[in-house]
């Protein structure tokens, strides 16, 4: 059985990767963090228990870059909002339990992936949680189709993120996990 872990990742150019950071620290600085932290949790997160695959944006770009580890398989996340490119991610990689996270959680470890895949051993999704409402991970068994309305309505970017997309699979049995916190400004970044 195939574990498969996907990265969302973009880019790390200055003004296109976490620009609300950016407004608080500048576009360079939020770009270099962005670039140093998602390679620090791609050597983190590496792990014979699962198979890493970076969804990457921009397509063209993302697909030929020298940034991202050359081992790893790469997808593009074409277009969409970000619940259009989750599903599309979900749903194109291998049979089997299938996580999906971005590349801006710094407390996230092996042992967290590991809960995730362990939970899709009795449950159909589970969810990360994070603190300002929105989520750090979702998961699914992939052994059969996905909730056909799997992030339909969904509040992109507010505290009912989480809330929303838990409405748009009901009937579905689904784990929480752990709460991290992703960073989008500078206060995130203060423990």
């Amino acid at each position: 059985m195939q574990r498969t872990l996907v990265i969302m990742v973009k880019e790390p150019r200055p003004g296109r990767v976490k620009t609300r950071l950016g407004r608080d620290i500048g576009m360079v600085g939020a770009a270099w963090w962005f670039r140093h932290q998602t390679r620090s949790l791609i050597r983190r997160l590496r792990d014979p228990r699962w198979q890493i695959v970076l969804a990457v944006a921009p397509d063209r770009e993302g697909l030929t870059s020298r940034i991202w580890p050359a081992d790893l398989p790469r997808a593009a996340q074409e277009r969409g909002d970000l619940g259009d490119r989750m599903a599309r991610m979900l749903r194109g990689m291998p049979k089997g339990p299938v996580c999906l996270i971005g590349a801006d959680i710094p407390g996230i470890t092996r042992g967290h992936i590991a809960q995730a895949f362990k939970a899709l051993g009795q449950d159909q999704m589970v969810f990360g949680p994070a603190p300002d409402g929105g989520y750090w991970l979702v998961g699914a068994q992939r052994y059969s189709a996905l909730p056909l309305g799997l992030f339909r309505n969904v509040r992109w970017s507010t505290e009912h993120a989480l809330a929303d997309t838990l409405a748009s699979v009901p009937g579905t049995r689904v784990a929480l996990l752990d709460q991290l916190r992703d960073v989008d400004t500078l206060a995130d970044l203060k423990p």
